[in-house]
Formats: C-alpha cells, sequence, structure tokens
C-alpha cells in the first residue's frame, strides 16, 4: 500500500442537514462545524466535531442510494462517543428531548453508557469508561 490511514471520517446522511446538524449540536452537545449551501441554497454538506474527531452530514442522495435510516425504515449506522461524564450527559440528552433507547449501565465491555435516537431515528450510543 502507498500511503498510510491517518485518520477516519464517518459520514451520516440525513433527509434534512441543517436540522440535523441543529440536533447533534443542542441536543446531543456534539461542536458546530461548517454549514455548506449550494447556489440553489440547497445543503450539500455540514460537519460535527466530537472531541478530535469530525463527522461528515450529507444529504441524501439517488445517484450514490443513500439514505436516511428514517426514509428506509431501518437503523443504517450507528456512532458511539466517549463522554467525560455520562450520567450528566444523559441528563442533557434526556431534557431537551431525545428518545431514550437504554438508560445509563455498566457494560460488560468497561463503559457506562447510554442510547439515544437523533431525529432521524439513528441510534447513537454515549460512554464513559468504568472506573
Amino acid at each position: 500500500m502507498s500511503g498510510r490511514i491517518e485518520r477516519r471520517v464517518p459520514g451520516l446522511i440525513y433527509a434534512d442537514v441543517a436540522a440535523a446538524q441543529t440536533f447533534l449540536i443542542e441536543v446531543f452537545g456534539l461542536a458546530a462545524g461548517p454549514l455548506h449551501r449550494g447556489d440553489d441554497g440547497t445543503v450539500t454538506h455540514a460537519e460535527v466535531a466530537a472531541g478530535d474527531g469530525v463527522i461528515w452530514l450529507h444529504p441524501e442522495s439517488a445517484r450514490f442510494n443513500l439514505r436516511s435510516p428514517r426514509t428506509v425504515g431501518a437503523d443504517t449506522a450507528g456512532l458511539s462517543i466517549m463522554v467525560n461524564d455520562v450520567n450528566a450527559h444523559y441528563a442533557h440528552v434526556r431534557d431537551a428531548g431525545a428518545v431514550i433507547v437504554y438508560g445509563p449501565a455498566d457494560m460488560p465491555y468497561g463503559v457506562r453508557e447510554f442510547g439515544a435516537r437523533d431525529l432521524e431515528d439513528r441510534l447513537w450510543s454515549f460512554m464513559s469508561p468504568m472506573d
């Protein structure tokens, strides 16, 4: 192989990218990144950050056969995000109105974790290492 992999950049598909970006920032506490629009005003790309990692948000596309979980009626991908205090983060996400799938629980793989759905039904998990 010529070259090396430097980092991963997950991409998530949404029917409404602008609304998804706002939800991920306000409800899940991710950091705002850029939001790009085409000449016609349609959102073409947006970003949020989780710690030192970036997550790309893209609109649905017939050309590339990309659909949001809400459109296909099933989860198409999920992300797990490390936070410094999972219980406090859970309280924020719950109080902000997200659909909670499972509350904070100690997992056998060494983290305390909860799961919540975003505004287009994608499952996200948030966790902290257990002490």
